[in-house]
């Protein structure tokens, strides 16, 4: 089976006429029937239902033509990265990261580098959750995805970067801890929490940890806007559950009490999320290497260690 069958096969199911297909590739009509049978004798299967109305794919002929059009994909990508190859990486980059995480600071770190070292690249990022990652990953709209960890999805897949306990955050005045840093899940519960919707990893992180322990959420509403957290914990509205990394990434002018959560503590990973189907162009892995950088360096910073797993008390 060779690229130009396939090529010709995709373009005869897009056109649903091998009359069309043919005089869109410029090529005979009996010379493209011929391919198409050298196609079905290779594979063993019916791949085109022919009427008078043109040309149907086959159940198998559907299962070629996603397998194709992929394939295609790929050798396109790999002539472009060939031509290319010994020249700086260029073309246009698309990352999601994850709000409410420690990630989404980064944002000014890697346009910066990126932008010094690779001025040909053009990195679009975007926040995205969990939940419509997939689809989004897989299709080619995102080349990577720094994000909370939401487990496996097929298509994908994820490199664990870091692994945190989650805390308690609420208004200074909230006396609710009794003097110490941390608090029991038990006693968080208590706490109207303001959080992300439910499509969000961490509120499913939150939510199963509670329903684990039988214990009540007490959901004074959802945001998604990290300046109205802000706002709303400040007027001692209610609370939120974050890593201590990412409560002191976004709110790092505040004096909100940060308690770990214990009896039992919940943890949260935050992952690079990548395609497990296809590999990732020059640009995006020139890309990916300064995510990796740039994360590695904010934890040397700030922790003074480069580890998976955080200390348990930071």
């Amino acid at each position: 089976m060779d690229t130009r069958k396939l090529s010709y096969f995709v373009q005869i199911v897009d056109s649903g006429s091998i009359t069309k297909a043919a005089a869109a590739l410029h090529v005979a009509q009996p010379a493209l029937s011929q391919q198409v049978s050298a196609l079905e004798n290779d594979l063993k299967q019916r791949l085109l239902i022919r009427s008078k109305q043109g040309v149907e794919p086959t159940a198998a002929g559907h299962t070629l033509y996603r397998h194709a059009q992929s394939i295609l994909r790929l050798v396109e990508q790999a002539r472009q990265d060939v031509a290319t190859s010994g020249a700086a990486p260029s073309g246009r980059v698309s990352i999601a990261i994850a709000p409410y995480s420690m990630a989404s600071s980064l944002t000014p770190q890697i346009i910066s580098e990126v932008g010094r070292r690779y001025p040909d690249i053009v990195v679009h990022l975007t926040e995205i959750f969990g939940g419509v990652l997939s689809e989004a990953i897989k299709n080619g709209r995102l080349d990577m995805a720094l994000i909370y960890e939401p487990g496996k999805i097929r298509g994908v897949q994820f490199t664990t970067m870091i692994v945190e306990d989650l805390h308690l955050v609420v208004h200074p005045d909230v006396d609710i801890s009794h003097g110490k840093d941390t608090i029991t899940l038990a006693e968080a519960s208590t706490v109207g929490l303001f959080l992300p919707e439910k499509n969000h990893t961490l509120r499913q992180l939150i939510e199963k940890g509670l329903t684990d322990q039988d214990l009540p959420l007490r959901l004074v509403g959802e945001v998604e806007s990290v300046p109205s957290l802000t706002r709303l914990i400040r007027a001692n509205l209610g609370g939120t559950v974050l890593p201590k990394s990412a409560a002191d990434a976004l709110f790092p002018d505040q004096d909100f009490k940060v308690l770990r959560i214990v009896e039992p503590g919940l943890q949260s990973k935050i992952a690079l999320c990548t395609p497990d189907h296809e590999p990732l162009s020059e640009a995006a892995s020139a890309v990916l290497m300064v995510v990796k950088e740039m994360l590695h360096q904010q934890l040397i910073n700030k922790y003074g260690t480069d580890p998976v797993q955080l200390p348990a008390h930071p």
